[in-house]
Parts: C-alpha cells; structure tokens; sequence
C-alpha cells in the first residue's frame, strides 16, 4: 500500500502541474476579444486588423509545434516548459506598454509560440507518464486550457473597469504564468532528461490518414478561435456591454471546461468515437444557427451549446490521433503534426470573419460558413473507424 502511494504521489503533483501549465494557453487570446472595443478606441485598428491578434498567435502555434517535440528532446521536458512559460509571461506583460498595433501584435505572437512549444509536449507527456487513463488526463488537460480562457474572458473586462487600463486587463495574465512557473521548477517534476539528437522524429507529411487528422483538427479548432475573437465584439455590436458580453464568452467557455471534461469520460467506454464526435458537431451547428436566427433570444442557450460542443471536440480530436498509435514517441510526433497542420487551418478563421465583417457589416455569413464547415466534418467523422487504424497508420 505504501508502495502505491509513493508511485501515485509523484503522479498527482504533475497532473497538478500539467493542469496550472495549461490554465495559460489562452488568457493571451480570450482577453483580447471582450476589451476590443477599448483597444480600438485607442490605436487604429480596423477588424481585419484586429483579427490578426488571434490569427498570427494560431498560426504560430502551428508552425512552432514542428519544431517543439525537437526543443524538447534537446533541452529536455522540464526546461522546455520553464521556457515556454517564461516565453508566455513576458509576452503578456509586456502589453502594459504597448503603443501601436504592431508592438500588441508581435505581443501576441511571441506567446504563441510559447503556446506551441507547451503543446507539443503535453499529449507525449500525458501518453507516457498516464498510459492507463489518457482520455481522463487528456479531458483534465484540455479542461484547463478552457478554464484559462473562461477566467481571461470572464474577468479582463472588470480589471480593465477597475483600472481604468485595458492594458492592465491583458497584462494582468502574467501573473497565472508566474504561479505554474514557480510550481512546475520549484517541484522538479520528475521530468526526462534530454534526449540525444541521434533519435530523428517520424515524418508523418507522406500519411494521408495523418493529413485527415489534421485537416479535422484544424476545422474544428477554427470555430473554436473565431468564437474566442469574435463572439464577444458580436453582442457588442447587438448592444450589450463590455462585461456583459465577456461575461458571456466566459459562460460559453465554462460550458467548454464542462464538456471537456465529460466527454472524454463518456468516450472512454469504447474505442469508436465516432458517435461522440458526431453529437458534438451537431450540437455546434446548433449553437451558430441559434445565433445567426435569434442572438437576442434565449442569448445563453447558443453559447451553450456552442461551449459543449466546442469543448469537447478539442480533446476527441487529440484523442482519436493518440488512438493511432500505441507507442507514445510515434504518438506524440503524430499530435504534434496534426497540431501543426491544424493550427495553421484554424488561424485563418478569424482573419475570414473579421473581412466578412469589414466587408458585409455583418459576422452572420461567418457564423453560416462555420456551420458549414461542421457539417464537413460529420462525413469526415465516418472515417474513423478504431478496426482500420492500424491499416492507415502503421
């Protein structure tokens, strides 16, 4: 017995790192959307423009996570998180003084590169160290980065009333990278040590099957980040408050923390995830239909069941590519590849509903693309079949 509680120990406090690691991978991004109208009140910014503060971040997660699994190999676990999150804090404190778009741009850049080498890492970690339980630890992780958003989202607007500063409101997130960096180094988590160059990473570029799991990947996150930029400057626009609006996206990705944990539960009795992923899809159809035909009516249902839907499809989509393969160092590359692809699938989303709007007035037809795209996926969904796994991926 005391056996067991000294292995599970060492278990529980990295989870408990890996989970405040991952409250900060988003507050850089949710803050963003709910103080738009503030921060354009101050420099010039059209919504093309200011599309790119959540576009370029995305997009360089993307490219950052081919090269993240090499960074840590190199440096090793533990020194790659330390940087990465180091990376994150100075990015986001360093808005207290920002003048112009670009200084706020290149703000937002440089922590999602930081993002990106975290990513790359987390889903080998999880597959290696939680072999026996990945859904849960995967739903747990995915939960955090979701509550990360929630609170950014939720509370940016009420620091910016306080202060008087929307600066303070997307500055003030640094705070949550100084509390996971003094844990994660001040407990040593247990972490590898470098591992030698001499171990090339498997290219996954020729495998169509990886490509399919990116492609999904990547659709999917897309509604996720032009919720996050747009959704709040949307019911601005309908009238509603600063607060109130943030506080909705916050309620929307509350529903994400809920879903992203449930569902990987609910998936985890059987291998077929394709009736989860399916529910999921509709129940985002759902939520942007709803705010195309009726915004005003029944305002917290659509985000509802956008933030279920949402919320769940995040960790499924990373689960089904750990479904591929049971080696976590294949697994891991395979992530960091559907990761990668996708990242740069999903930044362009905003940047389309921000022209959408400068040039129609509108984010409706934006909202109707997405719901699209949803329905895409459900035919992508039939693909994934747990029996032929082995046969695209081998």
């Amino acid at each position: 017995m005391e056996n067991v509680r000294a292995t599970s120990r060492p278990a529980f406090w990295l989870m408990a790192g890996i989970l405040l690691v991952a409250l900060n991978l988003r507050p850089s991004m949710a803050a963003v959307g709910p103080l738009l109208s503030a921060i354009r009140g101050d420099i010039a910014l059209s919504f093309s423009l200011a599309s790119l503060l959540t576009m370029l971040p995305v997009m360089a997660m993307g490219l950052a996570m081919f090269f993240g699994l090499g960074v840590s190999q190199r440096l090793g676990e533990q020194r790659t998180v330390t940087l990465s999150l180091l990376i994150i804090g100075v990015a986001t404190v360093s808005r207290l003084f920002l003048d112009t778009a670009v200084e706020l741009i290149l703000s937002a850049v440089l922590a999602g590169i930081g993002i990106a080498l975290i990513q790359a890492v987390m889903p080998t970690l999880i597959k290696s160290r939680f072999s026996d339980h990945v859904s849960v630890c995967m739903g747990l992780y995915v939960t955090s980065i979701m509550g990360g958003a929630a609170i950014a989202a939720s509370f940016a607007p009420l620091v910016m009333t306080r202060t008087g500063s929307w600066r303070v409101g997307l500055a003030i997130w640094a705070s949550l990278a100084l509390m996971a960096l003094l844990f994660w180094y001040g407990r040593r988590l247990g972490m590898s040590t470098p591992v030698s160059a001499s171990s090339p990473n498997e290219s996954f570029f020729g495998n169509s099957r990886a490509w399919l799991l990116a492609i999904f990947f990547g659709l999917g996150t897309a509604s996720y980040t032009c919720v996050l930029a747009w959704l709040a400057p949307y019911y601005v626009e309908k009238g509603w408050s600063e607060q109130n609006a943030g506080l909705l996206l916050g309620f929307l990705t509350a529903m994400e923390v809920l879903s992203g944990l449930l569902t990987p539960a609910i998936a985890n009795r059987s291998r077929d995830r394709r009736s989860v992923l399916v529910a999921l899809l509709a129940l985002i159809m759902a939520g942007f239909c709803g705010l195309i035909l009726c915004p005003q009516h029944l305002s917290l249902l659509w985000p509802c069941l956008l933030g279920l839907g949402i919320g769940g499809l995040f960790p499924m989509s990373l689960i089904v590519s750990l479904d591929h393969l049971d080696n976590p160092r294949r697994a891991g590359g395979l992530t960091a590849f559907v990761q990668g692809i996708g990242y740069l699938i999903a930044g362009l989303s905003p940047l389309m509903a921000g022209i959408i709007r400068d040039r129609l007035g509108s984010f409706e037809w934006a909202w109707w693309s997405l719901t699209g795209v949803m329905a895409l996926m459900i035919l992508m969904v039939l693909r994934f079949d747990p029996r032929h796994y082995a046969r695209h991926i081998s």
